[in-house]
């Protein structure tokens, strides 16, 4: 057993714990996130006919991203998913990895060398192969100034790996509430009466790359649609190397 599957608490993939994070996120929350934000979901219709598991690759500048995005998934598809987290940064103790672990159904994955290498992803692929998804940062790290940052092709190679589809997500809005530094969100200040600030949380077709295809021209067509959502990128920004082949 390779140390992320020690690492990983595949006991917050038990139904009782995926009941109580359902009732965590829904109940508690969103209504909170509703006080401050606006939101707004596109692009649901791509999930019509869509089988699982499926790999979502999404854009990453606030803590908020990761519930944001849970909350916007069709339900039996939220049930199924876990979300990637930095082994490093979230299971460097376990008073920390746990709960994330439960409250958001995270699994580790390394941001070293190590990254796609067979032992590092051994827990990973049982996960997909019982037809759970995954939801991966493209980035690898969240932005500091909300825009994105060059897109690692770590999520095309694992897709590749295990033939699966992959899905785009872009998150707006997320790094005005909660930026990098801060621990809650915020509404804008200056108004007799705060706004609550808009995000959006957009849904990409299905990219299904074919054995041809380079790992870097799979992630250029998410960055392309990143940039079709509203992104501001420029090719010189597109694609790094996986932390390992």
């Amino acid at each position: 057993m390779s140390d992320l599957e020690q690492l990983d608490a595949a006991w917050a993939r038990s139904p009782p714990a995926r009941a109580l994070r359902e009732g965590v996120l829904m109940g508690v929350f969103s209504p909170l996130m509703d006080i401050y934000t606006r939101r707004r979901v596109l692009g649901r219709e791509h999930f019509d006919g869509l089988r699982a598991p499926v790999l979502f690759v999404a854009n990453h500048s606030s803590h908020m991203d990761t519930p944001a995005i849970l909350r916007a998934l069709p339900r039996p598809w939220r049930r199924r998913t876990v979300v990637a987290a930095a082994a490093d940064y979230f299971y460097a103790k376990r008073r920390l990895g746990w709960p994330v672990s439960l409250l958001f159904g995270t699994v580790p994955m390394a941001r070293d060398g190590r990254g796609l290498d067979e032992d590092s992803t051994a827990h990973i692929d049982k996960l997909f192969q019982d037809g759970w998804s995954l939801v991966m940062f493209a980035e690898g790290t969240r932005s500091r100034d909300g825009s994105a940052g060059k897109l690692h092709a770590g999520a095309a190679v694992l897709a590749a790996q295990s033939g699966l589809a992959l899905m785009p997500i872009y998150v707006s809005g997320t790094h005005e509430v909660m930026p990098v530094g801060r621990y809650w969100m915020r509404l804008p200040s200056g108004r007799p009466i705060p706004r609550r600030r808009p995000i959006d949380i957009r849904f990409g077709a299905p990219i299904r790359a074919d054995d041809t295809e380079h790992r870097h021209d799979v992630m250029e067509r998410v960055r392309v649609f990143f940039e079709a959502s509203g992104e501001d990128s420029t090719p010189d920004d597109r694609v790094a190397e996986p932390s390992s082949p």
